[in-house]
């Protein structure tokens, strides 16, 4: 999976499904926010998903790539603008890793009441990860444990009561770790076992429950995290 995605998909298919913003349609939409040294061809598949429903999405490119992760904040608050202005409804946001500290990042700074239907996170090191100890760019040391960035972040309890957030975490997880690390208090968090970073963002029952959040209404069941390991 990993081959496919950093060897074909990104570098090669990123613009193979563009933004789809129909108007009038109606339906929940989507921005889709990937993670570090990654572009929007990250979601090629549930882009294409989406495009046979007819769902509006939009998913982004981060830049620039090793900048802080304050910096793709304006980014974020624009694609969720044209998906609200497409649809008339507050969209949904995806994010793989590094993805979901950009999108709290966005709901620190525009996150008004109402912003965003949902914050859904694929293997976010919402309280860092083990291996950002060797990161050297600007956002790698942003994502390192115990990190001056990541506790502002987390001091920031009142942005994250605005939305729902289900986070996604893995037991296998090869780049966030240890596990509770992509877990936050108060979300609906969901184990996945056996699943690699990237396969996780691509299962089936990933996708399907993902994708099954646009049409609920009621905020998710609250499912405690995992005890953290310091």
């Amino acid at each position: 999976m990993a081959v496919r995605v950093f060897g074909w998909r990104q570098p090669f298919r990123a613009n193979a499904v563009p933004d789809h913003l129909p108007r009038g349609d109606g339906r929940r939409g989507v921005v889709f926010v990937h993670g570090f040294c990654c572009n929007r061809g990250f979601w090629t598949p549930w882009l294409s998903a989406l495009r046979r429903e007819g769902r509006a999405f939009v998913a982004v490119n981060l830049e620039p790539p090793f900048g802080s992760i304050d910096r793709y904040v304006d980014t974020i608050e624009a694609a969720v603008q044209c998906v609200r202005g497409a649809t008339g409804q507050a969209p949904m946001l995806v994010c793989h890793s590094m993805g979901g500290l950009a999108a709290r990042a966005w709901l620190r700074e525009h996150g008004r009441s109402g912003a965003v239907h949902r914050i859904v996170t694929l293997g976010t090191p919402h309280a860092g990860t083990w291996l950002a100890r060797f990161g050297r760019s600007t956002n790698g040391r942003e994502m390192r444990i115990g990190g001056e960035w990541l506790q502002r972040m987390a001091e920031d309890t009142e942005s994250v009561r605005r939305v729902p957030f289900t986070c996604w975490y893995s037991n296998c997880d090869n780049i966030v770790f240890p596990t509770p690390t992509a877990t936050l208090p108060g979300a609906d968090n969901r184990p996945v076992h056996g699943l690699a970073h990237v396969e996780m963002a691509f299962d089936t029952r990933v996708m399907r429950e993902t994708l099954a959040l646009l049409d609920l209404d009621q905020g998710p069941r609250c499912t405690p995290a995992p005890r953290r390991i310091t």
